[in-house]
């Protein structure tokens, strides 16, 4: 009998355990509609104010702004994308891998040099970076309790004034592109300094009418795009986060399910040879009895 109280404890417990990951999973599933329509809801202004600055920076001769220098990477920062939390599949352990490769492929001299910086948004970022002793700026772990833009900006702003400061060359951004709630696109794209895109025969030139002017207009627009640059990526991967971890419990749910399923065989099956034991002994001891 020992061994069917072991097996009928385990069921209590996964039992206990797909309860959780069932709430897990509608929490997600609530928070994600919220997500998904902050990004879809940003998406058209982000896209429309980065082709109105490509249109109105193609017909303006260079540009004075401090953040489209294009320097050479001496110092760079990496900006990665994590969440607070974990039970979200390999959300976390694929963007921080992401940002890995990216420092290993494309910044390894500057990494043996000591000059790539993290900034991390996301518990798990943070503290993988800085058990490995990265040079890791800040601690941005409440942005995710509080999340819009004007926190948002802030983390951008200090971004942005260590570029215009020279002390940054380079700035690229690691996260999850939402797609949908099981698929996360990883993307690594540079947010400083902004270059300006490549024209195309496919696009129509608008004609814009542009008061007060060309130059102060790009003036404006540029810190404006940077920082909804960040803030896009920084919905994209909390709508994403929300995703993978409804995807995650959703499945870890169902393989509850089964393991269940699985313990009650067996259980019955145990139960099922301890009774026949116990008759052959009943049978056993009448037939001795009668014989004697």
């Amino acid at each position: 009998m020992a061994n069917l109280k072991e097996v009928r404890n385990r069921i209590v417990s996964v039992s206990s355990t797909q309860q959780i990951t069932k709430a897990m999973k509608m929490v997600s599933a609530a928070k994600l509609k919220r997500a998904t329509n902050a990004i879809v809801q940003l998406r058209p202004y982000a896209n429309k104010l980065r082709d109105i600055l490509a249109q109105v920076s193609a017909s303006v001769e260079g540009s004075d702004s401090p953040y489209t220098q294009d320097r050479v990477p001496n110092k760079v920062l990496v900006v990665v994308i994590t969440s607070n939390r974990g039970l979200a599949g390999a959300f976390n352990a694929n963007a921080i891998k992401t940002a890995n490769n990216l420092i290993a492929d494309k910044y390894a001299d500057q990494f043996a040099k000591g000059d790539v910086s993290i900034v991390a948004i996301g518990k798990r970022g943070q503290e993988f970076f800085a058990r490995r002793n990265f040079n890791v700026i800040g601690n941005n772990n409440e942005l995710f309790n509080n999340l819009d833009f004007a926190n948002v900006s802030k983390v951008t702003e200090f971004i942005m004034n260590e570029f215009k400061e020279g002390n940054i060359d380079r700035v690229e951004v690691v996260y999850n592109q939402f797609r949908n709630a099981a698929v996360q696109i990883l993307t690594a794209e540079q947010l400083l300094p902004l270059l300006p895109e490549e024209k195309t025969n496919d696009v129509a030139e608008l004609d814009y009418i542009i008061e007060p002017s060309k130059e102060k207009i790009i003036e404006e627009l540029i810190p404006k795009a940077i920082k909804i640059q960040l803030f896009k990526a920084v919905l994209d991967s909390n709508a994403s986060e929300h995703g993978a971890r409804m995807t995650a419990m959703d499945k870890a749910t169902e393989n509850a399910g089964d393991l269940i399923k699985a313990l009650k065989l067996s259980y019955n099956q145990a139960r099922q040879a301890a009774i026949t034991t116990e008759l052959t002994e009943i049978v056993s001891g009448a037939a001795a009895l009668s014989n004697s």
